[in-house]
């Protein structure tokens, strides 16, 4: 079992970065493939970016391509997102995930959750 905890969201102009941090405890966090959802008031969890075990691979949605970064850092057992260039539609709580059976983009494939950290984007 892996233990998840987000941070780092906030209030932002567009155009502004901000960048979340999702740390874990428990198991052996290099065993996971991790990846960043984000849900707003009132639709679907969405999948956003994944990282594989090593952080060599990567995938993104197409909303975010070229603007978010996903990263991770398996010595201090945390996962990043990177978000450049902002706008009022990123707008959301934005929640890591883990797995254990493969880089996904289906909210399904991820068991283990964290909180989540609000993210407002002002126009």
């Amino acid at each position: 079992q892996v233990q998840l905890v987000e941070s780092g969201g906030g209030l932002v102009q567009a155009g502004g970065s901000l960048r979340l941090s999702c740390a874990a405890s428990g198991r052996t966090f290099s065993s996971y493939a991790m990846g960043w959802f984000r849900q707003a008031p009132g639709k679907e969890r969405d999948f956003v970016a994944a990282t594989g075990l090593s952080g060599s691979s990567a995938i993104y949605a197409d909303s975010v391509k070229g603007r978010f970064t996903a990263s991770r850092d398996n010595a201090k057992n945390t996962l990043y997102l990177q978000m450049n260039s902002l706008k009022p539609e990123d707008t959301a709580v934005y929640y890591c995930a883990a797995s254990s059976l493969r880089l996904g983009t289906k909210a399904s494939d991820y068991r283990y959750w964290g909180q989540g950290t609000q993210v407002t984007v002002s126009s």
